[in-house]
């Protein structure tokens, strides 16, 4: 009764007002799939799909390419200071948000330490106003999601790692094995299980994108760094469009569904 309360209900109302033009004041107005049509057809809000496609490089890709490669290195054998090395680097799944977000808008700021860092080694032409540059937005902000899920990643994976047997790693190298042989006869196929946990969770991160993008970058300069979440918070609050966020919504929790679904049904195949 409480998860209906407060999950399922909730849910039933956004779905319903999907299908009405609201500013959340006056009386709505039935619009059918308009604006469903809407985030599919308007420019802007069919750019922000294009976002995200980008983000998964950085949110998803690269963190767990990362975490396989250390966990990888860390499992090889032990080595002195490797608890301090998976501290450093799970400290950001501890942080809020918010503090991640603020750390990094001050990095990437045209007189921060990354330009100024550039200018002191003679490449001044490299230094910019990272977060107001309409190429260079993204991937700056990207990259703060690649810092923040690569430790996650990378404990999930040593973890992982750890509960393999030693006889397969032993039964490999007897075989004559190497290490990249043995990292992708063993290890890889050990980790299966988290490689989908850690795909699950990345993606649908990335989907959801939001608190970083909006204090770092509002979604600009421009739309160049908007992502669905943002434009649901604008169309919700901003420019009041109830219906209009309602729908964002619903695709997006779609999608995330849809992706989690077949992330699961594809790692649990033989």
């Amino acid at each position: 009764m409480l998860y209906a309360a407060v999950v399922l209900w909730p849910m039933v109302q956004s779905i319903q007002y999907s299908f009405y033009r609201w500013d959340g004041v006056t009386a709505a107005v039935w619009v059918g799939v308009q604006n469903y049509v809407n985030f599919f057809t308007d420019p802007v809000l069919r750019s922000t799909l294009g976002n995200v496609l980008v983000l998964l490089v950085f949110f998803a890709l690269l963190p767990i390419a990362l975490g396989l490669m250390s966990a990888a290195l860390i499992t090889r054998g032990k080595q002195p200071g490797m608890a301090i090395y998976r501290w450093i680097f799970f400290l950001p799944q501890v942080m809020t948000s918010v503090v991640i977000a603020l750390l990094f808008k001050r990095m990437y700021a045209p007189e921060g330490p990354i330009n100024e860092a550039l200018r002191a080694i003679g490449l001044d032409a490299f230094a910019k106003n990272w977060l107001g540059d309409f190429t260079w937005a993204l991937p700056a902000v990207g990259l703060i999601g690649t810092w923040v899920t690569f430790g996650f990643c990378m404990v999930l994976f040593v973890s992982g790692a750890a509960s393999i047997s030693p006889d397969l790693y032993e039964a490999a190298r007897m075989d004559g094995a190497g290490p990249v042989r043995e990292f992708f006869s063993v290890t890889l196929p050990g980790l299966r299980g988290q490689i989908a946990v850690a795909m699950t969770l990345t993606i649908t991160g990335a989907l959801r994108a939001f608190d970083l993008i909006w204090i770092t970058t509002r979604g600009g300069p421009g739309t160049s760094t908007q992502t669905p979440a943002v434009a649901l918070y604008k169309a919700a609050f901003v420019n009041p469009n109830v219906g209009q966020a309602a729908a964002i919504g619903v695709v997006m929790a779609v999608l995330c569904l849809v992706i989690a679904l077949i992330i699961t049904r594809v790692s649990e195949k033989e």
